[in-house]
């Protein structure tokens, strides 16, 4: 059963490469048609089938030849993969619709800030409304109280470190915090924010004694908080039941 999810994954996948392409640039989802970057021929039908079309072209354009970044097939595989572990794990539930909304949203902020180093507003404004009303009508989610809660929790800690350290987090991790507040409620929030900084710091750590980045050098923080988030919706009742079991 999960392979439907699959498949639907890989599709969304897709559509995502486009928001990846497209947003930080301020064009159109929607329209055009998606187009070679370099010779400018339109994209058929069957040149876009996910992960299918790439290794029939040998990831390079059918007119120019031209390469096709890594990033196509990688979001692609990633968002089916998500989709089907959050089937497996939620089963055919609304959660299991709810998950897939957060997980394709945290995979294209994950891909945008580590391109661009910004996390789009066009994104995780409307996360945080989708979030919160979702969890406000379906049975059995998050409750509206707890959704509001962690909105006003995730973004509130980013914004006294904003404050306090003059600008060491930008606006918008704020907003990041403050979406998987809303889909999570505030429990499952926090965690998602302590295990982005633990995954965050612990990358940090290996980059500067490998000499990769300089101290002063800026991180982009997102793909963490998503990766945080991403385990939280999956794991985080069971991450929190262990850890409160210990005491």
């Amino acid at each position: 059963m999960a392979a439907l999810p699959l498949v639907f994954g890989l599709l969304v996948g897709s559509f995502l490469n486009v928001v990846i392409a497209r947003v930080p640039e301020g064009r159109s989802v929607w329209a055009p048609r998606s187009a070679c970057p370099r010779c400018g021929a339109l994209i058929a039908w069957y040149d876009n089938i996910p992960l299918v079309s790439f290794l029939l072209l040998r990831g390079r354009c059918r007119g120019c030849r031209a390469g096709i970044p890594w990033r196509y097939p990688i979001v692609e595989a990633a968002t089916g993969a998500a989709f089907a572990l959050a089937y497996v794990l939620l089963g055919p539930t609304p959660k299991f619709l709810v998950a897939a909304v957060l997980l394709g949203a945290l995979i294209a902020i994950t891909a945008i800030d580590l391109r661009h180093q910004i996390i789009p507003d066009v994104i995780s404004l409307p996360g945080i409304v989708v979030g919160f009303v979702a969890n406000s009508l379906l049975t059995g989610g998050v409750g509206w109280l707890d959704s509001l809660i962690g909105i006003a929790v995730g973004g509130g800690i980013f914004l006294v470190i904003i404050l306090v350290s003059g600008g060491g987090m930008g606006g918008g991790d704020m907003k990041l915090g403050a979406m998987l507040g809303a889909f999570l409620g505030w429990k499952l929030g926090l965690l998602a924010l302590l295990l982005g900084v633990l995954a965050g710091g612990a990358v940090a750590v290996v980059l500067l004694l490998l000499g990769r980045k300089g101290r002063k050098e800026a991180i982009p923080f997102g793909p963490y908080l998503a990766l945080g988030g991403a385990v939280a919706l999956l794991w985080g009742d069971q991450v929190l039941t262990w850890y409160l079991s210990r005491f």
